[in-house]
């Protein structure tokens, strides 16, 4: 027996260092470590203007939403999204890797967005999934219900909400902002959100989220962001205030703040051309960040392992420091 057991010994031993050998192997293709001021264009930018709503495959540079970079892993496979403002920007970005991981997705958009819309559908039907194209104006409030009925209709329910549209238009005075325009920063960035999250709860079973983009400007507004920055310290609240409401029922809800961000909205009237040319440029990292740099944010927050989270704004600013 005691040479049996030290035969034994002798087989043993070895496997398990063979063992543990092969579990701290460097993975095949390690991924290379990046400078994070360096990794996207910085500032000086050329100045552009496009009409208002934009097009971010007219922007120089263009933005980078994942469409070659973002790599999924099932993360929330067989989920059901609808997100708003899903044709450019982080709405774009979300739109792209919820797909890459696995959900169908239906996004929304306004009409004249039209073309970067179709990349965006197309590159959803490319890992296929469901994907709804549901343009439409989010200032009415009947198209806004009828919004989530089409996207449940259509996808064939629904459990993930991101509400990201938003209209921003810089202004240096309070003066040269209108009632109208007032109002119409109001409707799509408040108004909507409350309109289509409405709609969506009875649709919303436990396990489901709900995903505002609010801003670092709802904590640090800009001069000339005056009624935007007011709508985004409003969306900051309705997350805190809707995840205490929606936790007994298993719904959670988050927010996620960007910072300065490379979008459409930045060349259609929401900066300046003297701020647009050094856009970014103030933060820590020296640039603005880029909408697939969001992304991870919005899977995380959408997925089933983030359970505990919900009331949170999850930040990403350069090193800003806020929210």
């Amino acid at each position: 027996m005691g040479g049996l057991g030290a035969s034994l010994a002798s087989v043993t031993i070895p496997s398990a260092l063979r063992a543990q050998s092969t579990m701290t192997t460097a993975p095949q293709n390690p991924i290379a470590l990046q400078d994070p001021q360096t990794k996207y264009p910085a500032p000086p930018f050329k100045g552009q203007t496009q009409p208002w709503p934009g097009l971010a495959s007219k922007m120089d540079p263009v933005p980078d939403h994942g469409e070659k970079s973002y790599r999924g892993s099932g993360r929330l496979a067989g989920r059901k999204a609808l997100i708003t403002g899903g044709d450019s920007g982080m709405g774009r970005a979300a739109a792209i890797a919820y797909a890459r991981e696995g959900a169908d997705v239906a996004i929304n958009y306004f009409p004249t967005e039209e073309p970067d819309a179709r990349q965006v559908i197309a590159l959803i039907q490319a890992e296929g999934r469901i994907a709804l194209a549901l343009p439409g104006d989010l200032r009415d409030e009947a198209f806004c219900q009828k919004l989530v009925e089409d996207a449940v209709k259509g996808l064939g329910g629904l459990d993930i909400v991101v509400s990201n549209a938003g209209r921003q238009q810089a202004h240096e005075s309070l003066l040269d902002i209108s009632t109208e325009q007032f109002d119409w920063t109001m409707k799509t960035n408040i108004y909507a959100p409350f309109w289509i999250i409405k709609a969506a709860l009875p649709h919303l079973k436990p396990g489901s989220v709900i995903i505002g983009t609010t801003s670092e400007q709802a904590t640090d507004p800009s001069a000339d962001l005056y009624d935007y920055a007011q709508t985004k310290a409003a969306t900051t609240n309705y997350v805190r205030s809707l995840a205490k409401q929606l936790a007994p029922k298993g719904i959670r809800v988050n927010g996620v703040a960007p910072g300065p961000i490379w979008t459409a909205l930045q060349v259609s009237g929401g900066a300046s051309q003297d701020k647009l040319k050094k856009f970014g440029g103030q933060t820590p990292l020296g640039r603005p960040g880029q909408p697939v740099e969001l992304a991870s944010i919005y899977v995380q927050l959408a997925a089933e392992d983030a359970s505990y989270a919900t009331g949170q704004i999850y930040g990403s600013a350069g090193g800003a420091g806020m929210p």
